[in-house]
């Protein structure tokens, strides 16, 4: 099977709605971290089936959960899950930012070559960076705990309607009772990835 035919096989096992020129342009994405992953280790997913469930999946899933039009994917590492959202919503504005060079060097071939006008990637480390304009929604798989993600990014979300979305595994309870007095737990929605194995949960927090 092909990585498309595995891909739009995948898509066919969800509610997602995705045309075949993003099927194309993920692929094409998964292709590039690939062949970039030999040489500036982005991953530690090497084979490129398996980045098609753990990486465009898991990260795709997260798409009907996020209200608004501008976001900032913190510790994006090699785009994810901003460039799987971006790709599926073109109409929405995403920011990745990370510290690594390397990983910025690779966003921006990403973005040469994909041709992706709603994405800018940023090095900065998340405490230095602030953004032009508010944020609906700071997305990260990066942060260890939800109290890091918050307390880092709390100057990223200006607006009433500005949200966290934590891209978590199994249901951080322990996490959830240390957020600090000021943060709210909106939601917690668990996502289904086709053919992973292991939990995923999106926690949504405001302000």
């Amino acid at each position: 099977m092909t990585l498309t035919q595995q891909l739009s096989t995948l898509i066919s096992k969800t509610q997602l709605v995705v045309s075949e020129k993003q099927i194309d342009l993920l692929i094409q994405y998964v292709e590039l971290l690939n062949k970039w992953n030999k040489a500036y280790n982005l991953t530690s997913v090497r084979d490129p089936s398996e980045m098609l469930i753990k990486h465009i999946m898991d990260s795709l899933m997260v798409g009907e959960l996020l209200t608004g039009e501008n976001f900032i994917d913190v510790g994006t590492g090699p785009g994810l899950p901003g460039i799987p959202l971006a790709i599926l919503y073109p109409e929405r504005n995403f920011i990745l930012l990370d510290s690594l060079g390397k990983r910025i060097t690779f966003l921006r071939q990403v973005v040469f070559q994909l041709k992706l006008p709603n994405v800018t990637p940023v090095k900065a480390r998340v405490e230095d960076y602030q953004g032009d304009l508010p944020f609906d929604g700071v997305l990260s798989r990066a942060f260890s705990s939800l109290n890091d993600m918050v307390s880092w990014c709390q100057h990223l979300i200006t607006t009433e309607q500005g949200k966290f979305f934590a891209l978590k595994g199994r249901y951080p309870q322990d996490e959830i009772s240390q957020l600090p007095e000021n943060i709210t737990l909106v939601a917690s929605h668990e996502i289904t990835v086709p053919e992973l194995v292991g939990e995923r949960h999106v926690i949504v927090l405001k302000k």
